[in-house]
């Protein structure tokens, strides 16, 4: 059974001190011998951990990608139990509705289409001509991961997935801030940039201890679009059962630009 490990935060309360010169009345009824030295002591302020976290989470928030439409050209690397294949994928979304998804082999050879949308999901192979209509579940089926509509969208653009306010740890360095939360589904320990918040790791361990079922995302690369800081390689490991590692290269991709979202399903494919 996969152990879990947890950081822990510590609150240190800092003191400091600050001598009063030596005081003499006026008429100098007290002696030099006499006087007394008295040393006032002053507490620092407690260092507010509660405002630490919520000034970083706000920070991370303010750093999501917000967008009404993306496109995406990329380089998909994939190696499951007993495959491993590499192949571009092209990407379109419209935010909150629907993501359409091409994947084009060797030889520009298009082997699967996928339409998703908040509740479900079409897949059309192109090479066994055959179709697939399932629910939005068939993702979760697919990475053992809880994933939804919204979780796929976020994966895409670059934002953090599984997070919540429920901060556990929180433990900044000099490059590095480590953030533990703990969600409905997951342990998730973030690793953000210091400097800026940008996400860099994100390692999720199930909150089940009966399960053994992880995530890992890394995100690198990072490229300024405009206002917007994109990550354009992404690393996805997950693994339950068995394991799947997916790599993401985005080679091109642009934000808010009109897409047309045509998807059409052959009539003679068979359903499966």
């Amino acid at each position: 059974m996969k152990k879990f490990y947890c950081l822990l935060l510590l609150s240190i309360l800092v003191f400091s001190c600050k001598p009063v010169k030596k005081v003499q009345t006026l008429n100098n009824a007290i002696s030099k011998k006499d006087t007394v030295q008295t040393v006032i002591i002053k507490e620092a302020p407690k260092v507010d951990t509660l405002a630490l976290i919520n000034d970083m989470l706000d920070k991370v928030n303010k750093r999501k990608i917000d967008f009404t439409t993306f496109n995406a050209k990329i380089k998909v690397d994939y190696q499951g139990q007993e495959t491993s294949q590499g192949a571009t994928a092209y990407v379109k979304m419209k935010k909150d509705s629907i993501i359409l998804i091409q994947v084009v082999g060797p030889l520009g050879i298009v082997g699967l289409q996928a339409k998703i949308t908040i509740d479900s999901v079409i897949v059309v192979n192109k090479i066994d001509k055959y179709v697939q209509r399932r629910s939005i579940s068939y993702i979760n089926e697919v990475t053992q991961i809880p994933f939804d509509f919204y979780t796929l969208q976020d994966l895409l653009i670059g934002n953090p997935i599984f997070v919540t306010t429920n901060v556990v740890s929180y433990k900044p360095s000099n490059d590095h801030l480590l953030v533990l939360m703990i969600g409905t589904f997951f342990k998730n320990l973030l690793t953000l940039d210091n400097t800026d918040y940008k996400l860099l790791h994100s390692k999720m361990d199930d909150v089940d201890i009966q399960r053994n079922r992880t995530c890992d995302i890394t995100y690198s690369n990072y490229e300024a679009k405009g206002n917007l800081q994109f990550a354009t390689y992404r690393s996805v490991s997950v693994a339950e059962k068995y394991k799947l590692d997916i790599n993401l290269d985005f080679k091109q991709y642009s934000f808010n630009e009109p897409l047309n979202y045509t998807f059409n399903i052959p009539k003679n494919y068979k359903a499966r």
